[in-house]
């Protein structure tokens, strides 16, 4: 499945235990309130799909020992249903298994079940199969739309209830619906949110985020919802902004930025650890209430980053460390030891061992070669006399080939979402990118015409979410529809890992250290016990990355990451492997692993 990285556990929907008394968390007239006494809620925001879930309980208490007492996460529904029916809450989607683990480190809970999340995420957390639905609207009324959503809401709903803390569990608050007053203004859809939420159970108060921007908290207002706000400046104009709305209660920064997120073919971004203090000791100074956006931001493991459009599409890199004060790979930054300092003037905070930091192993092995890997996890979809979208043709495809007959020389003319790569009679002959609106490729004469069109990252904000993805309307030769039907075959990239990890080698394909792509590549190294890794992809082109079977997400030469990490329970004591499918080509056939991990190299 498209966002499933290799990792499965038990089942889990009830809580083992309740793991502390019932209390009782209200929202009172000035302040949260924990069985009657004021309580400021010091959270931090962590997705659990974006972390390996045996890091979880590491990752959870690393947050604990900087002074939070919560723990805030979206659900992304794209990744509990990925296909229509098909329920998942095992393994990296545990929701209720993450949600003990923080009742058991002594944490509240806030839990952001959308149905829309935005988070950089995936088409923000909507699943392809139902954006595909074109009759619907979405983030409305519709009934369509609802109807769908009742039943994610249910399943969800059914793990948080049990979970809440006035039965012994950790969750403390339920947030409606995601910055929805930057999207719409349907009263309505906000209405029957909550209508449905109240139903399923939830008892905990229930609450909204929007920028304090007036139109914003207006259009996303609810009288049964508190405001929060998002925003990482101007604290003060800010919380003064939000209270001009939220009049009682407590003021709450949902997403306080602490950080930003990357796109590929842009610079890496950090902000200063003493600047972000600063702006933290100025919420709390101010009483208000923090969720850190983020405390630990993870990785787009597999295929799951998303992608932006205000005018040009940018997708996600892989990475989502968000320069966050715990790193990608679990590291204590500077921003984590300034933002314990802050927090310790306004609240209690635990001690903190000792914790060595060591630089990864660094193995390297040569690659050998794997002929024609995109056959190995091919599906003919057959003949179209027009070509159809990726989302014509079933969810969450990410590649796919179309072919046709056309004789004549001349230029190309095709609008590919995102990216593709174009053969004639089988030798590439250029390449089509949507992100700097490449759109024409000369093309010589011959028979066969082939795109390879890869989906590089679903728009998760605003309305391209749900667009269509992969060869969008008849291509033009020379400003003329090619003639003649279209044969079509998708490619599952998820189990291209396995699949090339299986087949037979080819020396022949690697020469002089080089290898020209589509070409699968595989090799071995020896690990003294299990470690986490950063895997440099500097010298190789476009594609896909696994260890040990665990798909670590996409590398690009364009940078600015030019290194995966790799979880260190994907790793064992003695051989592991390590497989790309490369869909370019790679100027160095070897993997090597880095000291430290290459998020900000120079972009090309």
């Amino acid at each position: 499945m498209l966002l499933s990285y290799g990792f499965r556990s038990t089942r889990r929907s009830e809580p083992l235990l309740s793991l502390s008394p019932a209390s009782r968390f209200t929202i009172g007239e000035t302040d949260f309130l924990l069985d009657g006494e004021p309580h400021r809620i010091i959270s931090g925001a962590m997705h659990y799909p974006r972390v390996h879930p045996e890091l979880w309980r590491d990752r959870i208490r690393k947050a604990r020992l900087m002074g939070l007492n919560a723990i805030e996460t979206y659900v992304a529904w794209n990744a509990h249903e990925p296909v229509k029916g098909e329920w998942r809450q095992d393994g990296d989607v545990d929701l209720g298994l993450f949600l003990d683990i923080v009742a058991e480190e002594g944490m509240h809970a806030i839990v952001r079940p959308g149905p829309y999340i935005c988070a950089e995420w995936h088409n923000g957390g909507l699943p392809t199969w139902l954006t595909a639905d074109k009759t619907m609207t979405l983030r409305s009324s519709d009934p369509a739309y609802l109807a769908e959503v009742v039943r994610y809401l249910e399943k969800v709903d059914a793990i948080i209830a049990p979970r809440q803390i006035d039965r012994g569990g950790s969750v403390i608050l339920v947030q409606i619906e995601n910055e929805y007053g930057a999207y719409g203004a349907d009263k309505d859809y906000l209405e029957a949110l909550v209508r449905q939420t109240r139903a399923d159970g939830i008892t905990v108060p229930l609450t909204q985020v929007d920028q304090p921007i007036l139109h914003m908290l207006e259009n996303g207002a609810h009288p049964e919802l508190h405001m929060t706000g998002s925003f990482g400046g101007r604290i003060d104009e800010r919380l003064a902004t939000l209270r001009e709305h939220q009049r009682t209660g407590p003021l709450m920064c949902m997403e306080f930025w602490c950080g930003w997120f990357d796109h590929w073919g842009e610079k890496h971004h950090t902000t200063a650890a003493a600047d972000s203090a600063a702006d933290l000791d100025r919420l709390l100074a101010a009483g208000a209430s923090v969720n850190i956006y983020l405390v630990h931001g993870g990785t787009n493991f597999a295929l799951t980053n998303g992608a932006n459009d205000s005018g040009r599409y940018l997708p996600m890199v892989t990475s989502y460390d968000y320069d966050a004060p715990i790193s990608e790979s679990g590291a204590l930054t500077e921003k984590f030891h300034a933002f314990r300092e802050v927090i310790a003037r306004h609240a209690p905070v635990p001690d903190l061992p000792e914790i060595v930091a060591a630089d990864a192993p660094t193995p390297s092995a040569a690659f050998e070669a794997v002929a024609d890997p995109l056959s190995l996890a091919m599906t003919d979809r057959g003949s179209f006399d027009a070509p159809p979208t990726l989302d014509q043709l079933g969810s969450d495809l990410v590649l796919a080939e179309y072919t046709t007959s056309a004789a004549g020389a001349g230029l190309l003319e095709a609008e590919v979402r995102d990216y593709a790569w174009v053969w004639r009679d089988g030798v590439r002959v250029g390449i089509l990118q949507r992100t700097i609106e490449d759109r024409t490729v000369p093309v010589p004469a011959g028979e066969r015409l082939t795109l390879l069109v890869e989906e590089t990252g679903r728009v998760n904000y605003d309305k391209k979410i749900g667009e269509a993805k992969g060869l969008i309307g008849a291509p033009l030769l020379d400003g003329e529809p090619l003639p003649g039907a279209w044969r079509v075959r998708t490619i599952d990239v998820a189990a291209l890992g396995a699949a090339v990890a299986q087949a037979p080698a080819a020396a022949a394909l690697i020469a002089n250290g080089r290898a020209a792509g589509p070409v699968g590549l595989r090799a071995r190294f020896e690990l003294d016990e299990p470690a986490d890794l950063f895997l440099d992809t500097a010298g190789w082109g476009k594609g896909f990355a696994w260890v040990n079977g665990f798909f670590l997400g996409r590398y690009w030469r364009r940078g600015p990451q030019r290194s995966l990490y790799v979880p260190q329970p994907a790793t064992r004591a003695g051989g592991n492997e390590v497989v790309i499918v490369e869909l370019e080509g790679v100027t160095d056939a070897a993997a090597h692993f880095l000291a430290q991990p290459d998020l900000g190299h120079e972009v090309e």
